[in-house]
C-alpha cells in the first residue's frame, strides 16, 4: 500500500532532517516535549508517526510537514516568517532550521544607545541595507553605511545599532559554532 510505504520513509526523513541542522536527540526532546526514546524509536522506524508527534518535530524544526512526510514540493521557496520584537528591535528569521548559520533582516529604530558591548560564542556577519549602522567592535568604533558589510568572531567584544540620525535596517547572518561567511568571485579574466 502506498500510505504503508510513505510511513516507512518517515523515521530515515526525521533523522536526517535533524542531522542536517545539527540537532541532538535531546536537544528535539527539550524542544518538542517528546522523550528521547519515543524520538529514538520514530527514527529507526520502530514507533509509527502520528500527528502528535510530527506536528511539534515540524514545528521545532521550522519545517512544513509534508517536509517531513516526504509530501510532493509545491514550487513555492519562500521563507514565511513573523517578525520577532525583542529589544526595541524587529527581526525577521530567513532561516527556516534552528542550530546551525541563521539569516535575520533586521530593522533598528531610530534612537541613540550607549554602546553594551558583549561576547558570546559564534561568528557574525552583517550588510547594510539602508540608513547607518554603528558597530562597536573591540577598540574599534565604526559607522557602516548602505551597502557596507563587516564580518567579525562575536568573542571579540561587540555591540551594533542605530547613529541615532534614523533608522537602519540590515542583513544578520550568524553562526553560533563560528561558522565564517565565504564569498566567493570569479577571478578577472585577462
Amino acid at each position: 500500500m502506498v500510505t504503508d510505504d510513505v510511513l516507512a520513509e518517515v523515521g530515515p526523513r526525521l533523522r536526517r532532517i535533524r542531522k542536517e541542522r545539527e540537532v541532538t536527540l535531546a536537544a528535539l526532546a527539550e524542544a518538542t516535549g517528546i522523550s528521547v526514546s519515543t524520538l529514538s524509536r520514530l527514527e529507526s522506524g520502530q514507533r509509527k508517526p502520528g500527528l502528535d508527534l510530527l506536528l511539534p518535530i515540524a514545528q521545532a524544526h521550522q519545517v512544513s510537514l509534508d517536509e517531513l512526510v516526504g509530501a510532493p514540493p509545491v514550487g513555492d521557496p519562500r521563507v514565511r516568517s513573523r517578525p520577532i520584537v525583542h529589544g526595541g528591535r524587529t527581526h525577521w528569521p530567513l532561516t527556516r532550521q534552528p542550530g546551525g548559520l541563521q539569516a535575520y533582516k533586521v530593522l533598528e529604530p531610530k534612537r541613540k544607545l550607549e554602546p553594551e558591548p558583549r561576547t558570546h560564542e559564534g561568528y557574525e556577519w552583517l550588510y547594510v541595507l539602508s540608513g547607518k549602522l554603528r558597530l562597536v567592535l573591540g577598540e574599534h568604533d565604526v559607522v557602516l553605511a548602505a551597502g557596507e558589510a563587516a564580518e567579525f568572531d562575536t568573542r571579540v567584544p561587540h555591540w551594533f545599532g542605530s547613529t541615532g540620525e534614523g533608522p537602519v535596517e540590515f542583513l544578520s547572518l550568524f553562526g553560533p559554532q563560528g561558522e565564517r561567511m565565504h564569498v566567493r568571485a570569479r577571478p578577472k579574466r585577462g
